[in-house]
């Protein structure tokens, strides 16, 4: 009875300074090269999932109209194209990054259906993500650097990424147009 005590005594010990010592003595994959984690996906995206759905909003307090289809394009090109990749034109870095950006303007296959971008997401989703960022994916946080308003633009460009955009929208996201606007300051 009291090997099996020490047993598990020890178990409860060993293991969490095991873990421990796996941290100090920098043995953990932490940088973009390392394989994952065993079960890394699965640990991070259940909980990511769940949150998502709590707090995301149902209904876009805009339409995809025009004006808000180009002023997306916009704010893409500003602040999203250099990670996610221009239409026809991937990222230079964005595949490399862990887990890498997905290029927003592809086609890819998600399960038997062919899907461009985030098109399957539903838009409270894609603001959530744009609002809030993902944490250790590069995804950054865009609630202090862009509005509400701007925010919610780009999320609808991105879910009508499979439809036909406006000339104006297109040319943006292929590169060709130059900046028209400047974004405002950040908010406080």
């Amino acid at each position: 009875m009291g090997r099996i005590l020490l047993g598990i005594v020890l178990g409860v010990l060993l293991v969490p300074l095991s873990v421990l010592a796996w941290f100090q003595f920098g043995h953990v994959p932490v940088a973009v090269a390392d394989s994952p984690f065993p079960q890394e996906r699965r640990i991070t995206q259940v909980p990511l999932n769940a949150r998502i759905d709590r707090e995301s909003i149902k209904t876009p307090p805009i339409q995809p109209d025009e004006t808000n289809l180009v002023a997306g394009a916009e704010v893409y090109r500003d602040q999203c194209a250099a990670c996610h990749g221009y239409r026809n034109k991937p990222s230079s870095f964005g595949a490399h990054m862990y887990p890498d950006a997905p290029p927003l303007w592809e086609v890819h296959h998600h399960g038997p259906e062919a899907v461009m971008g985030v098109t399957d997401d539903p838009p409270g989703e894609t603001y959530w993500k744009v609002a809030n960022g993902i944490r250790l994916t590069g995804m950054p946080s865009y609630n202090k650097v862009l509005t509400d308003t701007q925010m919610w633009q780009v999320t609808l460009l991105l879910a009508n990424a499979d439809k036909p955009l406006p000339p104006a929208a297109l040319a943006i996201l292929r590169g060709d147009a130059p900046a028209l606007s400047t974004l405002p300051a950040a908010k406080k």
